[in-house]
């Protein structure tokens, strides 16, 4: 039997924002009947291009229900860019956690949202012949790729918590343990020389400047660097970003995020007390 965190079992009990919106900016449905779980995921947006409203229909269980309720939640307020950086681990951390067979509960609401945000963009649709890899489930090698490395998945057994993938007949256990493989071993990037002080922060303020400012005041939203001390940058919210309530993710999932890929891997990016 599986342990539930209250909150997983408040969200099932009472699911927030269940149905669907009429004439909705953004639609998708992800999952199955014949897989256990489906979920139809609308969103709209208001005059400021931010989700007002998301209702979601699920089938499944308590833990795809609370998922969906807790992404729903989790994504109004934002703008779309802001949504698409809400990853699958933030939906579990924001139901106090989910066991790890039902994580793919969570990776079903991040497959719906992006599919809702590429159908608002009128985004072509995805590849009608991509490579099924667990037939059972109908889980393609892109989705197996992409849960391994969002989620560093190291087994089997961790692909078949996450996606289902693996989790019927067996056969497709090898090929899941190939693909494993291949992400993990990846492209080799090379090793980059350690930074002196003053070429760090220089690159950090370049990188903001070139990388990451651009896409925050699109947005209506900025930061200012407050201090840079070793490898942590300590950085003041502006703009929309000072009141958004995703402005945390905004600073771990991307600010960070394009830091660690363009200065150093170390880095780490905090706000300053207000």
């Amino acid at each position: 039997m599986w342990e539930y965190t209250d909150k997983v079992k408040e969200h099932f009990l009472n699911p927030r924002n269940v149905g669907e919106i009429e004439n909705p900016d953004g639609v998708a449905e992800v999952g199955s009947l014949a897989c256990g779980d489906a979920l139809k995921l609308t969103f709209k947006l208001d005059e400021n291009k931010r989700i007002k409203d998301a209702r979601f229909k699920t089938f499944g269980c308590a833990s795809a229900i609370a998922s969906s309720s807790a992404l729903t939640e989790i994504i109004k307020g934002m703008t779309v860019e802001e949504a698409l950086k809400v990853t699958n681990q933030d939906i579990a951390q924001y139901l106090g956690g989910l066991p790890d067979e039902k994580m793919h509960c969570s990776v079903l609401g991040k497959q719906a949202l992006e599919k809702a945000v590429e159908n608002y963009r009128g985004a072509p649709a995805p590849e009608t012949g991509a490579k099924i890899i667990c037939e059972c489930f109908g889980v393609t090698e892109k989705e197996i790729e992409k849960a391994v490395r969002e989620n560093n998945l190291a087994t089997v057994e961790d692909v078949t918590n996450y996606t289902k993938a693996g989790g019927g007949c067996g056969n497709c256990h090898e090929a899941i343990a190939r693909i494993i493989e291949k992400v993990k071993a990846g492209p080799k990037s090379d090793v980059k020389p350690k930074l002196t002080n003053i070429q760090k922060i220089k690159l950090v303020e370049e990188t903001i400047e070139r990388e990451i400012r651009p896409s925050l005041k699109h947005d209506g939203g900025d930061i200012e660097i407050i201090d840079i001390i070793g490898d942590r940058v300590i950085v003041a919210t502006r703009g929309a970003c000072a009141v958004c309530r995703a402005s945390d993710i905004t600073l771990k999932h991307f600010v960070e995020q394009r830091l660690r890929e363009l200065v150093a891997p170390d880095i780490t990016v905090e706000e300053a007390p207000k």
